[in-house]
């Protein structure tokens, strides 16, 4: 298979098709052969944006096999569900990754997170909450994006200094 030259002067964008517009492109791809030579494709999916979000990778040994692959939509979809499942159980023990205590940016230095530093319920079953405020009010609430999935806010009793979620 060959590869138009990236570097050439035309734009492929700019090329008309040799099928008539009221004709849709076939949905299949040529044929490619497999490599051999050590090298792979990988597809990585990632769960959110942030950097503790889970993330599922499909390795192929083409890209017609990573596509191949992704379109066994029921596979994709239960290593899906069962990476979020892992992630929301890893993120609901609190622990950091490593085993370490959490760190944060003090006076120029990072230094560990004591227990004395506990703010309350700042994660749920689906990771870290998001904080918000109003004029009188803070709060943590849940990341989920489905708001039927979305967990009770952690509300800040301003006694403590800790959110807590109201029963």
């Amino acid at each position: 298979m060959s590869y138009p030259d990236p570097f050439e002067d035309k734009s492929p964008w700019e090329e008309t098709p040799d099928t008539p517009s009221d004709t849709p492109a076939p949905a299949t791809l040529p044929q490619e052969k497999p490599m051999t030579d050590g090298n792979k494709v990988r597809v990585t999916l990632k769960g959110g944006s942030g950097y503790d979000a889970p993330w599922v990778t499909i390795d192929g040994t083409s890209v017609a096999d990573a596509l191949a692959q992704l379109n066994n939509k029921d596979v994709v979809k239960d290593l899906v569900d069962a990476a979020a499942k892992v992630g929301r159980y890893f993120a609901s023990t609190g622990k950091p990754a490593g085993g370490a205590a959490p760190k944060k940016f003090e006076g120029g230095k990072v230094v560990s997170a004591g227990d004395g530093e506990h703010q309350g319920d700042t994660t749920c079953v689906h990771g870290q909450r998001t904080y918000r405020s109003g004029s009188n009010w803070e709060a943590m609430f849940c990341p989920a994006r489905e708001k039927s999935e979305q967990c009770p806010p952690a509300w800040k009793d301003k006694k403590s200094g800790r959110f807590a979620v109201k029963d």
